[in-house]
């Protein structure tokens, strides 16, 4: 055997494990590239999910009314921590729904907010913070009269607050005949 032909001979197995390992990478960049085409490109949020914002509406029912309930039903229990929480909710929700819509009607709506609850919230602060039955039952009616003259200037003046009773599950008075 001639040195050439010795040679040829050992160069086959790494020839042929060259090749093995170049259609083993293609291969595997073949298997990753149909896996990706299989999955789909990244799914990225369509502009209309990303600028979704609920109406004040939506926010008003969801979480303003809710927590001037519970506000309401805390204090009639006499749990008096409870409902320093709630009041600490409903300032919080009413701050979150002034950054969400900044004007309604050409009204700066946080500023709108805050003239009517600013002293509804002392005056429950304090009546809270006192355990003052008498003085939350005031600050409770004075923070309502302002919601409901806020739904007024907004020309929303259908929706009438009023304080919840121990029957009702709502604090929405639905009932026409009682603001005649």
């Amino acid at each position: 055997m001639s040195g050439a032909e010795a040679a040829g001979i050992r160069c086959r197995p790494i020839i042929a494990s060259a090749i093995t390992i170049a259609a083993t990478a293609i291969l595997a960049v073949g298997f990753a590239t149909t896996r990706s085409v299989a999955a789909g490109p990244e799914v990225v949020p369509s502009p209309q999910a990303t600028e979704y914002l609920p109406s004040i509406s939506d926010l008003m029912i969801a979480t303003i009314q809710p927590r001037h309930e519970l506000l309401w039903r805390a204090a009639q229990d006499g749990n008096w921590d409870f409902a320093a929480y709630e009041l600490g909710n409903l300032h919080g929700a009413f701050g979150r729904i002034g950054r969400a819509h900044p004007t309604e009607h050409d009204i700066s709506f946080p500023n709108m907010i805050a003239s009517v609850t600013e002293q509804p919230f002392k005056e429950l602060e304090s009546a809270i913070r006192s355990k003052d039955s008498p003085a939350f039952d005031k600050a409770y009616a004075d923070l309502t009269d302002a919601c409901n003259s806020c739904h007024q200037a907004l020309n929303h003046g259908v929706i009438e607050i009023r304080a919840p009773n121990r029957t009702s599950a709502s604090d929405l008075n639905t009932n026409s005949a009682s603001r005649n």
